[in-house]
């Protein structure tokens, strides 16, 4: 019988072997993997990583010309593409080592093995964009918003002001 144990054991530890091996190349697989996008009229290219972190943003001269919010949503459109495709590929790294019918995306977004009740609603919508104030051209007096002085720490005339002739 310990003979027996003991074939049990090698053939575990020999399967061990093998998982870790394929995890380490699955691994770096995954970390090879990069998406690439570029806008339709050329000129912004994004490129991520696996995680989908930007790894690089190239601008050509074109998209110089576009007002900054344009560019700005251009450049967010650009990489969320370039985040999608990077995700297709590490979705094809992964279906192959995963138990049949694990969604891979579910896999990489932590969510595999949770419920639709216990993700929260908040953690699945994405967050809103940053809306920022346009910036006022001091030499535009059109854009100034003169009813917003007081908060900009411009004094105004009070009950106290006096005139001198």
């Amino acid at each position: 019988m310990t003979t027996d144990h003991r074939a049990q054991v090698d053939e575990l530890l020999a399967d061990y072997r093998r998982s870790r091996d394929q995890l380490a190349s699955v691994q770096r697989d995954l970390a090879r993997i990069s998406g690439s996008a570029t806008s339709p009229d050329g000129s912004v290219t994004a490129v991520v990583d696996a995680k989908g972190t930007l790894t690089d943003l190239e601008l050509a001269d074109g998209a110089y010309r576009l007002r900054p919010t344009q560019l700005a949503e251009l450049i967010v459109r650009t990489a969320r593409e370039a985040v999608a495709r990077a995700a297709e590929d590490a979705y094809r790294t992964l279906s192959p080592v995963l138990p049949a019918g694990t969604d891979p995306e579910a896999l990489l977004r932590g969510t595999a093995d949770l419920r639709p009740e216990e993700i929260g609603a908040e953690e699945i919508r994405p967050p809103e964009p940053v809306r920022r104030r346009a910036p006022v051209d001091d030499e535009d007096f059109e854009q100034r918003d003169w009813l917003d002085a007081d908060a900009a720490g411009i004094p105004s005339p009070g009950p106290t002001a006096r005139r001198t002739r």
